[in-house]
């Protein structure tokens, strides 16, 4: 009776609690399940995980060889370095031509640093946060995790896969909304938004008493115009970006944020508090990336080769319906003519054509069986070859 006792006490000890049940980031799977593969002597064109394949600007990289000879790396402010914050504040002035504050700039460790931050400065546990359908998991993941309850709001054909004031203030109407959250150019879709439905979504928004946060992480890489920053269409709106994508800095994890100014401080708090401060070689190399942008340019014309590549190539091979790749490096294929379970089909793709992809419904819990995500970042000869295998499997 005892051992029992003790054994059942160990039990509620170790067990995990609710908050931490959130589902995973299935993308990191595929990556497991390909790793597993190429172990084995396989080859995987990798098309599954959202990462450059280039490296990071030669300048950031000196940079941080330079602070590293130079011996101490120590902690920074809680904000940031007060040089990479005004470097970013000039970069949204000489990008947008939009005036921002330097003291509005919070360097974060990278953009899920910001989520977290964001998220906690902005809402209360049990707080409704709209987030569309499709989307980037975490964005729903996160908001569990910290005790907020994600909105999910079906995009559409019609409003090219945005979310529309119109939707946003009827599911305000349902049941008040404290919050709302959208990217563009937007994972998984790479679809964007213009600035006129932009400009409207958040006056909808900001008219409702609806918190406004734009995720920005794939600006730099637009194809179809030009990206727009909610930075330069209002004060109120919480801005995240991060120099993961178009400066190919993943892991360095180094991110930053726009905030209204009186959640400054606030933020500041927490960043004390959660991680004292972001890595200080990364802020280092970060601030030198800015020195890159013609290197990165280089990088950003063969996405657009690629995007033309599988534009063309995969209607060949059978899978013939897309949503508009306007940024980012993905593509969102409707496979529903094969199956109605897209785990399952990019499970047998990796296995029998060696292309790892993401299955849909990591990024929509409502029709994502019906689709596939592409990521396009790799080279010009991998995604001629992933179109090759693709026609072959389906052929």
């Amino acid at each position: 009776m005892l051992e029992a006792t003790l054994r059942d006490r160990a039990r509620r000890l170790l067990t995990a609690s609710g908050r931490s049940d959130v589902p995973p980031f299935m993308v990191m799977d595929v990556m497991a399940a390909a790793a597993r593969i190429e172990a084995a002597g396989g080859h995987v064109i990798h098309m599954e995980v959202g990462q450059p394949a280039a490296p990071a600007p030669k300048a950031a990289i000196s940079a941080a060889h330079a602070a590293l000879d130079g011996g101490r790396i120590d902690y920074t402010s809680a904000l940031g370095t007060p040089s990479l914050r005004a470097r970013i504040a000039r970069h949204y002035r000489d990008s947008y031509g939009c005036a921002v504050d330097a003291e509005r700039i919070v360097v974060t460790t990278g953009s899920s640093g910001a989520f977290i931050l964001g998220f906690l400065t902005m809402f209360e546990p049990g707080d409704r946060v709209a987030v569309t359908v499709p989307g980037y998991p975490p964005y729903r993941h996160i908001l569990t995790a910290l005790g907020c309850e994600p909105v999910l709001i079906e995009t559409s054909s019609e409003t090219r896969h945005a979310l529309t004031g119109e939707a946003l203030l009827a599911a305000h109407r349902k049941s008040q909304l404290k919050g709302v959250l959208v990217g563009s150019p937007a994972n998984p879709t790479g679809t964007m938004m213009s600035r006129e439905a932009l400009t409207s979504l958040i006056s909808a928004a900001e008219g409702a008493g609806i918190r406004f946060i734009s995720d920005e992480i794939y600006h730099g890489l637009d194809y179809a115009f030009a990206a727009v920053t909610a930075a330069e269409l209002s004060p109120h709106a919480l801005v995240i970006n991060s120099f993961s994508k178009y400066f190919c800095m993943t892991g360095w994890r180094v991110g930053w944020m726009v905030v209204p100014e009186p959640l400054v401080r606030p933020v500041e708090r927490l960043q004390q508090n959660l991680a004292i401060s972001v890595p200080t070689l990364s802020q280092i190399a970060a601030e030198a990336a800015f020195e890159g942008r013609e290197e990165m340019e280089e990088v950003k014309h063969g996405y657009q080769e690629n995007r033309r590549i599988l534009i063309e190539g995969l209607p060949q091979a059978g899978l013939n319906k897309f949503l508009p790749a306007d940024g980012a490096f993905y593509l969102y294929a409707d496979v529903s003519e094969f199956t109605s379970d897209s785990f399952e089909f990019a499970k047998q793709m990796l296995e029998q054509a060696r292309v790892a992809a993401t299955p849909g419904i990591d990024f929509d819990p409502v029709h994502g069986r019906r689709f596939i995500r592409f990521c396009y970042a790799r080279s010009a000869d991998e995604m001629r070859e992933a179109v090759a295998r693709i026609a072959r499997w389906l052929g």
